[in-house]
């Protein structure tokens, strides 16, 4: 399985915003649970959509500035942009189906 890499607040505007194919973002952090859970779930996607969608993981505990301008108060929390701007967001672990769903609308 592709590990999926990390964004920062020094890189997501070149990362994410500036991305010609859409970018999904895992706001997590260590310490939670259902971040784990959601982290499993994005692995079993990461491959079916591997130039399609590109996957990053915003650690929130680290990236403060980050999570804060997006309005993250909740994680797992899953960002999906397209061109630049939020195209969708969901709240808490998604199951895989539904989150196959919004990512197939997408692209």
């Amino acid at each position: 399985m592709a590990e999926i890499p990390s964004v920062n607040d020094a890189n997501f505007k070149s990362e994410v915003l500036e991305s010609k194919t859409p970018v999904l973002v895992d706001f997590w952090a260590t310490w939670c649970a259902p971040c784990k859970q959601m982290s499993e779930i994005l692995d079993k996607l990461v491959g079916a959509y591997k130039g399609k969608v590109k996957f990053v993981k915003l650690n929130v505990d680290e990236c403060t500035s980050t999570a804060a301008q997006y309005g993250i108060t909740a994680i797992p929390t899953l960002v999906i942009f397209k061109s630049g701007k939020e195209a969708e967001r969901m709240v808490g672990v998604v199951a895989k189906d539904k989150l196959e769903g919004k990512l197939k609308a997408l692209v």
